[in-house]
This record gives structure tokens, C-alpha cells and sequence, in this order.
């Protein structure tokens, strides 16, 4: 996957999402996203804050590749 898909500025998310990327770091940490299978995350996202599906899918590759050792 390239990395141009998840390297995103906050100011691209704030206007795709109304809400930067610290926000949603803490809201897929809080729903323990690195537990879940990543279709799941894109769903919660989709389905409970109401994100784009492109942009759910690239909050959820960002915090995945954020959290990877």
C-alpha cells in the first residue's frame, strides 16, 4: 500500500471529517481498533461518526500504521 494513502495533513481530515487527526487517533484508540479486524473500524467509523468511507478507511490505516512496532 502506498504511503500517500495514509499520509494525510490534519487540515485534509478536519475538511473531509470536521474533526483533526488527533481526535480520531483517540477515538479508534478508545474503541480498541488495534484489536479489530480493520473492515470493522471503517464500519464504526462509517456507521457511528458518520465518516466517508474512503476517508474511514484512511483514519484506519493511519492509526494501524501508527500503532505498529
Amino acid at each position: 500500500m502506498k504511503k500517500e494513502y495514509w499520509d494525510v495533513t490534519d487540515e485534509q481530515v478536519i475538511e473531509k471529517t470536521g474533526k483533526p487527526i488527533a481526535f480520531w487517533m483517540e477515538t479508534l484508540k478508545e474503541f480498541n481498533a488495534g484489536g479489530k479486524k480493520s473492515n470493522e473500524v471503517v464500519g464504526f467509523l462509517q456507521e457511528t461518526h458518520g465518516v466517508p468511507r474512503y476517508w474511514a478507511r484512511t483514519l484506519t490505516t493511519l492509526f494501524l500504521k501508527s500503532t505498529e512496532s
